[in-house]
């Protein structure tokens, strides 16, 4: 099926699946395929994912990211400017799609190798409007960092949006101590998913920094669900009530 800037292909062989992802890479078009897949990730950190069905998502200005059927966040992703390179490859004697996003600084790969594709699907896709949003995560950002005090005294923030292999740390400082901590903000109330993000950022920085290092975990939000609540505790990590400024 197919319409005016868009190319749909339903359970597409790999051969057929490859011409469209070919076509809209070639035409800067938003790139979506959905099956069973594995990832393999190579760069800071390596990680394997095996067979499961996800859907990868491929985006003009190439940036790439691979979600399942749960939460918001993806389970793997690249930033903007990564090189991404659809192939046909053969694994245990059969012809499989995978599709392969590489940047060079920091060096990582990215491979998503399908075994088989339930759609594939190019975009012409076009968005000139800016999103004008009130009360943001950029927004209760600023007013952090305008008084570090609003998460606790001798809080220092020291960077913003600070990558870390599991993604990038909203805020990361240091506390009177001198320990490290690293902040999840959120601009409305939320439930588990927030805590799962948090936890990966903790674990990353502490594989980055060295095994015995004190990197505390802090989100913040308006408010936190009581199940929220209960894994931040069971995971030892830390919860400040705030939110984002009142829009003038």
């Amino acid at each position: 099926m197919s319409g005016r800037g868009v190319e749909t292909v339903v359970a597409p062989g790999p051969t057929a699946a490859l011409a469209v992802c070919e076509r809209a890479l070639a035409g800067d078009a938003l790139l979506t395929v959905f099956g069973r897949c594995r990832v393999e990730y190579d760069g800071r950190a390596s990680s394997s994912l095996g067979p499961g069905d996800r859907l990868l998502v491929c985006k003009p200005d190439g940036s790439v990211l691979v979600h399942t059927e749960e939460g918001q966040q993806p389970v793997n992703w690249q930033p903007p400017g990564c090189t991404v390179e659809p192939a046909l490859v053969e694994t245990d004697g059969e012809e499989r799609l995978r599709v392969r996003s590489e940047r060079s600084t920091p060096a990582e790969e990215l491979l998503v190798e399908f075994g088989t594709v339930a759609q594939v699907s190019a975009y012409d896709a076009v968005d000139a409007e800016e999103l004008a949003l009130t009360g943001t995560e950029a927004d209760l950002r600023e007013r952090v960092l305008d008084d570090p005090t609003l998460v606790e005294p001798g809080f220092t923030p020291l960077a913003t949006e600070r990558r870390t292999p599991a993604g990038a740390v909203d805020v990361y400082g240091e506390d009177a101590d001198g320990r490290t901590v690293v902040l999840e903000l959120k601009r409305r109330r939320v439930g588990p998913d927030a805590v799962g993000q948090l936890s990966r950022y903790v674990d990353a920085l502490r594989r980055d920094l060295h095994d015995d290092a004190a990197v505390r975990g802090v989100l913040v939000a308006p408010s936190v669900t009581d199940r929220a609540r209960r894994l931040l505790a069971k995971a030892g990590l830390e919860f400040v009530a705030l939110d984002p400024p009142d829009p003038e």
